[in-house]
């Protein structure tokens, strides 16, 4: 099957071009699904960014630079990493960001305040690095991570519940 997609000015089209039509891309799929050649194109494009990703747990997180000496010991901590891939996923979502960032970038924009616990008479004081970009700049990160309401099964019915 190929298809034909329409090149926009605002997005690139990555990859070898099968032949050369101006103004649109190429793609050939050769699958054994039976569905309509948009769905199967959507379906390869999902997967296509899940090396992305796996770069992504390898580099930023060092899912890969790791093993222990039992077999369920290595299982147990890559299961972690993936736990807390998807915890900062559901964090990317809680904060509303424009688009998705990626670990390292959540680490140094989000993570890395360099907090400091002080005191000003008898109150606690918590002051925040100037580099990080002071507190002024994370109100509306604070306020989207304050009222998100977290999803849940739709079969869950808190008032049922005993």
């Amino acid at each position: 099957m190929v298809i034909r997609e329409q090149l926009r000015p605002e997005r690139s089209s990555l990859g070898r071009k099968l032949l050369d039509v101006p103004g649109y891309a190429l793609r050939l799929f050769v699958t054994n699904l039976a569905l309509p050649p948009e769905e199967i194109w959507r379906d390869y494009n999902h997967r296509a960014d899940m090396e992305n990703r796996i770069a992504e747990l390898k580099h930023d997180l060092a899912a890969d630079d790791f093993c222990l000496r039992q077999f369920f010991a290595t299982e147990a901590a890559f299961r972690s990493i993936l736990l807390l891939f998807n915890l900062l996923g559901e964090f990317q979502s809680a904060c509303r960001f424009p688009s998705y960032c990626q670990p390292a970038t959540l680490r140094a924009q989000v993570f890395l305040c360099g907090p400091l616990l002080g005191r000003a008479g008898r109150r606690l004081i918590l002051h925040l690095f100037t580099s990080w970009g002071g507190l002024q700049q994370r109100i509306l990160l604070l306020e989207n991570v304050s009222t998100y309401g977290a999803p849940t099964s739709p079969k869950f019915n808190p008032q049922t519940a005993t």
